[in-house]
């Protein structure tokens, strides 16, 4: 019979150095925003600066460190695990543009003019390839900025001897089931723009992209679905020439109840051993109530069962596995805390 096995130990971020930006993927409802402002806050070392950005205007940053909904001006939003600070910024697509052609056509209040007459979203709409490099050129922009253009404002510090603005970007990106479409910003512009500042851009963002400066870390439960989702986005970004970081493995079971239902496994538990021992405690049963108890402590069994095939599967990726517990009080920014030093203890470091 399968049985519990100990965590490895791995290195979270190979052996190339760490990373300047992480992205943060994983299917819906696995809790990727949460993972990502946790992995945020752990990176965020004494004197060190992170920025935490989304990219889907869903506002899920701010409801999860319980702040106020987050603008396209990088704000504060929380103190790191060891005392540096955690900055937030949505990014939405219009507002990327209308900074985009004032950096590169000085077209000032003209790009504002546009945005009220709604070009920017026609143009952002017509051609979803534009928005993906839009949203990919405000994180390409925000991973070179150095500390000599650290405030928000017109033209970007690129002092290359200066420090970088941010010592680390975490992007809570889309879910795997878009985020092969929006890193490929190259591939999506092929018929759209073949030269100009455009394609220049995307090229710059797929150079970052694809450097040793960039890791996707993939979020799953220990379901069928979200892994088998995991291990396709993993082969899939891998295939692409994305570096993959670590699998993190959301909302695991106590290794208490784990151990329970092992005992419970080795007992094989039986209606007709289980009245007189239940009666001799004084506990009153009845058939339909140990026929229950059977069949409750056979689904844990399965369950448990089914959850070590699956971990089986995601160390089979041959990539860093980082496990994080369900937390039964939900999420919030004592949450976040909690599984930020979780991530700590097993390695993720500044």
């Amino acid at each position: 019979m399968t049985t519990a096995r100990e965590p490895r130990a791995v290195a979270w971020h190979g052996t190339n150095g760490a990373p300047r930006l992480h992205i943060v993927t994983g299917k819906g409802g696995t809790g990727k925003t949460t993972v990502a402002a946790a992995l945020a806050t752990a990176l965020a070392g004494e004197g060190r600066r992170v920025l935490l950005v989304e990219t889907e205007e869903r506002q899920g940053i701010s409801q999860v460190l319980d702040v106020a909904p987050l603008g396209t001006e990088e704000t504060e939003v929380a103190t790191g695990l060891d005392g540096g600070a955690v900055w937030g910024l949505s990014i939405e697509a219009g507002a990327a543009l209308v900074e985009y052609l004032r950096l590169f056509y000085r077209l000032g209040m003209a790009g504002d003019l546009l945005q009220k007459m709604g070009a920017i979203e026609f143009a952002t709409t017509i051609a979803p390839g534009v928005r993906d490099v839009l949203i990919g050129g405000k994180i390409y922009e925000s991973v070179r900025r150095t500390t000599a253009g650290r405030a928000p404002g017109a033209r970007r510090g690129r002092d290359p001897d200066a420090p970088p603005a941010y010592d680390a970007v975490v992007l809570d990106a889309p879910p795997t089931g878009r985020i092969g479409r929006f890193l490929d910003v190259t591939g999506q512009l092929a018929d759209l723009a073949k030269v100009g500042p455009i394609r220049n851009q995307a090229d710059a963002i797929r150079g970052l992209l694809h450097s040793g400066t960039t890791v996707v870390h993939v979020v799953t439960l220990l379901e069928q679905l979200p892994v088998q989702e995991t291990l396709d986005a993993v082969r899939d970004l891998a295939a692409d020439g994305l570096r993959i970081g670590a699998i993190v493995v959301n909302q695991a079971r106590d290794d208490s109840v784990r151990s329970t239902v092992d005992v419970v496994a080795t007992q094989e538990p039986d209606p007709a051993r289980m009245g007189p021992q239940l009666e001799s405690v004084g506990i009153r049963t009845t058939p339909a109530m140990l026929e229950g108890l059977a069949l409750t402590a056979a689904e844990a069994v399965e369950r448990r069962d089914l959850e070590l095939s699956l971990e089986d599967a995601v160390a089979g990726a041959g990539r860093p596995v980082l496990t994080l517990p369900h937390l039964p009080e939900g999420v919030g920014p004592d949450a976040v805390w909690r599984l930020a030093a979780e991530l700590a203890d097993q390695g993720v470091r500044p």
